[in-house]
C-alpha cells in the first residue's frame, strides 16, 4: 500500500455518512455486540454484510437473521488468530467492492492475575485477537477504502475503558485495549494528515457491557452495565458522526480525566476506595471457554 501523496491540500465537503447501498464487514459477528452491529448494519440499508466469526453455527444464526432484513450475509468462519486466514478471508471480501464500514468488533478477556496467565494460550492469544487483528483486518481494506473517495467510509475500532485506567486481573486484557486505542486513534491523525476526508476512524472505549463476556465483573461506582443495545447504539451513531473517540458512561470518561490529573497514589485511593475500579473484577468467570473467542463487548 502507498499513501505517500499528500492529499491535506485537496479539501472537499463530505456528505453525511449512511452505509446504504454498501458493504459493510463486522468481526466477532456469532453473537453479542457483533451480532448487533450486523443487524443494524441491514437495518440501515447495506447491501452486503459480510461476518467473520469462529462460531460457525451461531454465524450461520446471524446471517439468516441479517438477509431477513434484506442484506445479502456472507458469513465466513475466520480465526483472526492466525494472519494467513485473514489475508485469505480479506481476499474474498474485497471482491465485494470498497468497504463502506468496518467494525473491528472481535475480542476475547482473561480474567486472572498477570501471573496466572499461559503465554501462549492467555497472553499471546489475548494479543493477537485484541490488538494485532484490528490492524492486520484494517491494513487489508485500508487502500481500497481510502483510494475510494465516492461516498464516506467509516473504521469503527471497539477498544474499552480498560484502556484508559489500570485494573487488577486484567492486566494482559488492558495491555491489548491500550494498544487498540493508541493504534486507533494514530490512524485516525495519518488520514486527516493525509488528506483522507471521506474515511473517519472511531475508538469505542465502553466499561463493563452485559454481553456475558464478563459474566460476574461489576461495575464501578455509578457505572452500572450498559446494555448491548446501548453500547451499539451509542458506537454507531458516534461512527456515523465522525466522532474520534467515544468513552461510555460518563463515569468511565471521568475515571480517565481524573487518573490524568492525580498524582498515582492520590488516583489509587479515588479510583480503587472511592470508585471500587480495582475490585470490579473480584468475582468475574466469564462466558463458557466454548464461547469466549466468539464475541466481545469491547469493555473492562
Amino acid at each position: 500500500m502507498s499513501a505517500s501523496n499528500n492529499r491535506a491540500a485537496r479539501p472537499f465537503t463530505v456528505p453525511p455518512f449512511t452505509v446504504d447501498g454498501g458493504v459493510a464487514l463486522v468481526t466477532g459477528a456469532a453473537m453479542g455486540m457483533g451480532r448487533l452491529y450486523a443487524l443494524r448494519a441491514a437495518r440501515e440499508g447495506a447491501a452486503v454484510v459480510i461476518l467473520w466469526d469462529v462460531d460457525a453455527d451461531a454465524l450461520a444464526r446471524t446471517a439468516a437473521e441479517v438477509a431477513a432484513l434484506g442484506a445479502r450475509a456472507i458469513p465466513r468462519t475466520v480465526d483472526l488468530a492466525d494472519r494467513a486466514a485473514i489475508a485469505d478471508a480479506a481476499r474474498e471480501a474485497r471482491t465485494e467492492g470498497p468497504l463502506a464500514l468496518l467494525v473491528n468488533n472481535a475480542g476475547i478477556v482473561r480474567g486472572a492475575y498477570f501471573w496466572d496467565h499461559a503465554p501462549d494460550r492467555d497472553i499471546a492469544l489475548t494479543m493477537d485477537i485484541n490488538a494485532l487483528a484490528p490492524m492486520y483486518v484494517t491494513l487489508e481494506f485500508l487502500p481500497d477504502m481510502m483510494a475510494d473517495a465516492g461516498r464516506p467510509r467509516r473504521i469503527l475500532n471497539v477498544a474499552s475503558a480498560a484502556g484508559t485506567v489500570s485494573n487488577p486481573r486484567m492486566s494482559v486484557y488492558a495491555a491489548s485495549k491500550w494498544a487498540v486505542i493508541g493504534w486507533s486513534d494514530s490512524l485516525r491523525l495519518e488520514l486527516e494528515q493525509q488528506g483522507y476526508g471521506h474515511l473517519k476512524v472511531t475508538t469505542f472505549c465502553p466499561s463493563y457491557i452485559s454481553t456475558g463476556m464478563f459474566e460476574g465483573a461489576r461495575g464501578p461506582l455509578l457505572t452500572p452495565l450498559m446494555t448491548p443495545e446501548d453500547a451499539v447504539d451509542r458506537a454507531w451513531r458516534a461512527t456515523a458522526a465522525g466522532q474520534p473517540q467515544l468513552i461510555a458512561p460518563a463515569m468511565a470518561k471521568l475515571g480517565k480525566v481524573l487518573k490524568g490529573i492525580l498524582p498515582v497514589r492520590a488516583w489509587d485511593f479515588v479510583g480503587g476506595k472511592v470508585f471500587g475500579i480495582y475490585t470490579t473484577m473480584d468475582r468475574f468467570t466469564g462466558r463458557p471457554a466454548a464461547a469466549a473467542s466468539s464475541d466481545t463487548a469491547g469493555s473492562r
